[in-house]
């Protein structure tokens, strides 16, 4: 089985769509890690993208920490000014469908078949694994020796080996892919990056594929429209950073 592996798509319906076309072929089952909207200008469509491949193609999702906060499940209370005013705009602009769905998506880890999906950590769905120290903490939560995870938007991730735990770089600039074998004697906690808004220095929209029978993930990072992403959110109103960090992936 080939397994898409999507995760903060944040409303950036020009990245997702970037993704999709670049990813056909590829995969024979969805998955995605949450944060679904949040940031972006275009939540009712990445919504109801969602809802349609949850119902027609047997995909997977679990809920992010900004689709609880966008339709009323958490407080935006410790959210930067920014993320506060989007949180509002996009609780303000989905649709009564598409808040009721974000509500009812799943809380991780969820098992995806012998492997696990998170949204920031096994542990709690709302923590960052971003240093070498924070993935040390996540090794006696680990149900399985492969786990997904996001919310950082830094693609790569970090392995356990004979009691060292070492990081896994994201895609060079200079490369479109990167692959990784999962091997036997470590357990793995994968990020494959953030599709609509990536923070590690690199713009282009990242996801990742899995290849279960060979134990391969391949990272990708895939160009896109991001100066129309930027401008849907100026037109929008939304605060002028969540358009421009678009451009420098940070």
């Amino acid at each position: 089985m080939r397994y898409l592996i999507l995760s903060d798509i944040h409303a950036n319906f020009e990245a997702l769509e970037a993704v999709l076309k670049h990813a056909r072929g590829r995969y024979d089952k969805l998955l995605c890690l949450g944060d679904l909207v949040g940031y972006g200008a275009d939540p009712n469509e990445v919504v109801e993208w969602a809802r349609d491949v949850l119902s027609t193609d047997g995909a997977q999702m679990i809920r992010g920490n900004h689709d609880k906060a966008c339709c009323g499940l958490d407080s935006i209370e410790d959210y930067n000014p920014a993320a506060q005013a989007s949180s509002i705009w996009t609780a303000d602009t989905l649709s009564e469908t598409n808040l009721e769905f974000l509500r009812e998506l799943t809380m991780g880890p969820v098992d995806a078949g012998g492997f696990d999906l998170v949204h920031g950590a096994p542990s709690d769905e709302d923590e960052y694994i971003i240093t070498l120290h924070d993935a040390a903490g996540m090794r006696e939560h680990l149900r399985v020796a492969l786990t997904f995870f996001g919310h950082t938007h830094v693609q790569g991730g970090f392995f356990f080996r004979r009691g060292a735990v070492k990081g896994i770089d994201k895609v060079p600039a200079k490369w479109e892919e990167l692959t990784i074998s999962i091997d036997d004697q470590s357990s793995f906690l994968i990020n494959p990056g953030s599709v609509g808004q990536p923070r590690d220095g690199d713009w282009r929209a990242a996801y990742a594929v899995y290849e279960s029978a060979d134990k391969l993930v391949t990272y990708y990072r895939v160009e896109y429209d991001a100066q129309e992403a930027r401008r849907r959110v100026r037109e929008a109103g939304l605060p002028a950073i969540l358009g421009d960090r678009l451009l420098l992936g940070k």
